[in-house]
């Protein structure tokens, strides 16, 4: 059982340093908060129209945001770009953006989104290139 565990623990910070997790669990924090805060009856959103579903369509838009570039971490920049856009849309759309909260989420998401980069892996010590400039040595 503990063998299980260990190896979940593994999968899963190995899943964790190889995408933007951060920044999308933000990203989609801050579209659950949106979509919170516009949430009401169906007969309010039909008779209000586009205002009514805009709400749902910004947060929905934001939590898919977040999601997709845990799937495919290439698509980071568009997708981190897109959130911070719907981040700052649900400003306008949704009750000030879930409070002026999802909205500050959402951008701190979408930044994080975009920001990320994949570790790279250390060079190897090996021997010297010819002609290359040895580093300093402190004494």
């Amino acid at each position: 059982m503990l063998s299980r565990a260990r190896a979940a623990h593994a999968w899963f910070r190995a899943f964790r340093r190889t995408r933007p997790f951060w920044g999308a669990v933000w990203l989609v924090a801050g579209g659950w908060t949106v979509l919170k805060f516009s949430l009401s009856s169906v007969q309010l959103i039909v008779s209000t129209g586009f205002g009514g579903i805009a709400g749902y369509l910004v947060g929905g838009g934001m939590i898919l945001c977040g999601l997709i570039p845990l799937a495919a971490p290439r698509q980071r920049y568009t997708f981190g770009l897109i959130g911070c856009v719907l981040a700052v849309v649900s400003l306008v759309v949704s009750n000030l953006g879930g409070f002026l909260v999802g909205m500050a989420l959402g951008v701190l998401g979408g930044s994080m989104t975009v920001g990320w980069g994949a570790r790279r892996p250390r060079a190897a010590a090996g021997p010297a290139a010819p002609g290359a400039v040895p580093e300093a040595v402190e004494a």
